[in-house]
C-alpha cells in the first residue's frame, strides 16, 4: 500500500466526533462475558482490529460469539466450559489480548500455543509469564519464555501476593484473572495505580475484587455470571481531537459519549494544566464506566512537566502530547515514562524520530522526552506509523498544522483502534 496523503495547513475544524467504543473495555467485555455463566450482550464494542482478534481467539476455545457491527453477544461457557484450541491462538497485534488471555489459560488443564504478528514477536513477556508460573501454570516461550510463540499448561494455580516491578495494567488484569481461579487469595501490589477496568468488570459480572491502596485482591472460585455492558467511547481515541481541536485556529469540536474513567483521564488533566479551552458534561456510569461529553476549543497553550503517578493514567496519550507540546510557549518535559520502549514501537524514539521530520524541535532521552514549542511553524515530509496506530494518528493531526504536504506511510494501522479515524477527521473540515 501507497503512502497516504495527509490533509494539511488547516485553518479551522469544527463540528461533533462520537468515537469508538473503548479498546480496553471492549477487549475485557468479551473475555469476562466467556468465562461467565449466561449470555452477555455488549454495545458499543469498537471492530477494531485488535478486539477482533479476541473474539477469534475466545471463538477458538469453543465459546460462541455473534457481532453486528458493534453489536456482540457471548455464550459464556464459564471458564470450566472452555475448550483446548485444535489450532494456535493467533492475537495479531493486540497486547491486551495475549497478556489477559495467558491469565485466563494458566487456570484452565489443557494446552494452548499463543503467537501474534511481528510487532508482539518483540513484546517482553516475561513481566506476565514470570508471576503466572509462580501460581503454577508451565509457560514456555522463546528465550526462555520472553517472547512470543508462548505455550502454555494450565492447571492448579496457587494464589500468590506479587508486587509489580513496572505499573502495568495488562500484567496486573492477568495475575487478577488467573487469581480467579486459583486456590486461595491473590493479590497485586502495583508502583503506581493503573487504569482498574479489570476490577470494574469483575464487580459488573458479580464477583469481588477489594482495592486498599496500591493492593487489589481477588479471591479464588469465584463464579461470573452474564451481563450487559454499554461500551463508552474510548479517551485515548479522542485524545487525537481533543489536541487537534486545541492547536488548530478557529476550532471547536465536541466529543459525545466518551469515557471518563479517573484512571484513564490523565490527557484531561494536562491540557487544562496546559491552558486548554476545555469543558466536560459528565453523566451517570452506566455499565460501571463514568462518561461524559467534552468540548475543546482553540486554546493558547504553556509548556509542562509530566512525570510520576501521572503516566499511567496518559501512558497511551504521550504520542499525542507530544504533538500538543510543540505547539505550547515555553518546555514540556515528559519523564518515568520508559514504558513507552515497549509498546506498539519503542514509542520515544519513533515520536522524536517522526515529528522531527516535520520540522519539531524534540529531543529523546532515557525515559522520555523535551519538546520545545512553538519555536517554528511544521513543514512537510513523508512520514511513517511504523505499523503503530497510534503514531499514526498523531501524524495525521499534525499534518493540519503543516505549511506543506505530508504523506503517511503504513497508515493502515490505524484501523487496529479506530477503522474510520480518517473519515471522522474530515468530517470536522470546513470546505
Amino acid at each position: 500500500m501507497g503512502a497516504k496523503k495527509l490533509i494539511s495547513n488547516k485553518s479551522s475544524l469544527n463540528g461533533a466526533v462520537k468515537v469508538p467504543g473503548d479498546k480496553s473495555i471492549s477487549h475485557r467485555a468479551v473475555m469476562f462475558g466467556s468465562i461467565a455463566s449466561g449470555v452477555t450482550t455488549v454495545e458499543n464494542f469498537l471492530p477494531g482490529e485488535d478486539c477482533l482478534s479476541t473474539i477469534a481467539c475466545f471463538s477458538k476455545l469453543g465459546v460462541r460469539i455473534h457481532r453486528d457491527g458493534s453489536h456482540v453477544t457471548v455464550e459464556g461457557t464459564g471458564l470450566e466450559g472452555l475448550q483446548e484450541s485444535e489450532t494456535i491462538l493467533d492475537v495479531g497485534n493486540s497486547g491486551t489480548t495475549i497478556r489477559l488471555l495467558m491469565g485466563i489459560l494458566s487456570g484452565r488443564p489443557f494446552h494452548s500455543v499463543l503467537v501474534g504478528d511481528q510487532s508482539i514477536g518483540k513484546r517482553p513477556m516475561t513481566r506476565v509469564t514470570r508471576p503466572l508460573a509462580q501460581m503454577g501454570a508451565k509457560i514456555a516461550g522463546r528465550n526462555d519464555g520472553e517472547y512470543t510463540p508462548l505455550s502454555i499448561a494450565g492447571g492448579a494455580l496457587e494464589g500468590i501476593e506479587y508486587k509489580l516491578p513496572v505499573a502495568s495494567a495488562q500484567v496486573k488484569s492477568a495475575i487478577l484473572l488467573a487469581g480467579l481461579q486459583a486456590n486461595g487469595m491473590t493479590t497485586v501490589i502495583e508502583p503506581e495505580k493503573t487504569r482498574d477496568h479489570t476490577e470494574r468488570m469483575i464487580r459488573m459480572f458479580g464477583g469481588e475484587v477489594t482495592s486498599e491502596g496500591n493492593a487489589v485482591s481477588v479471591q479464588g472460585g469465584q463464579k461470573l455470571t452474564a451481563t450487559h455492558v454499554n461500551v463508552p467511547g474510548d479517551i485515548s481515541s479522542a485524545a487525537f481531537f481533543l489536541v487537534a481541536g486545541a492547536i488548530v485556529p478557529n476550532s471547536q469540536i465536541k466529543l459525545t459519549n466518551v469515557g471518563l474513567n479517573p484512571t484513564r483521564t490523565g490527557i484531561l488533566d494536562v491540557l487544562k494544566a496546559m491552558g486548554a479551552d476545555l469543558s466536560i458534561e459528565e453523566y451517570g456510569a452506566e455499565s460501571g464506566e463514568p462518561a461524559g461529553n467534552i468540548t475543546i476549543k482553540t486554546s493558547s497553550l504553556t509548556g509542562t512537566i509530566l512525570s510520576g503517578n501521572l503516566i499511567p493514567r496518559l501512558i497511551d496519550e504521550i504520542p499525542i502530547i507530544a504533538l500538543l507540546a510543540t505547539q505550547a510557549e515555553g518546555k514540556t518535559v515528559i519523564k518515568d515514562a520508559a514504558e513507552l520502549k515497549v509498546k506498539e514501537t519503542n514509542r520515544i524514539d519513533t515520536v522524536v524520530h517522526e515529528l522531527k521530520k516535520l520540522g519539531a524541535n524534540i529531543e529523546a532521552t532515557e525515559d522520555g522526552m523535551i519538546i520545545h514549542g512553538k519555536s517554528s511553524q511544521l513543514k512537510g515530509g513523508i512520514v511513517s506509523s511504523h505499523g503503530d496506530h497510534r503514531i499514526g494518528m498523531m501524524l495525521a493531526v499534525a499534518a493540519l498544522m503543516c505549511r506543506e504536504e505530508v504523506f503517511l506511510e503504513q497508515s493502515q494501522a490505524v484501523a487496529v483502534s479506530y477503522p474510520h479515524f480518517f473519515d471522522d477527521l474530515h468530517s470536522l473540515f470546513l470546505i
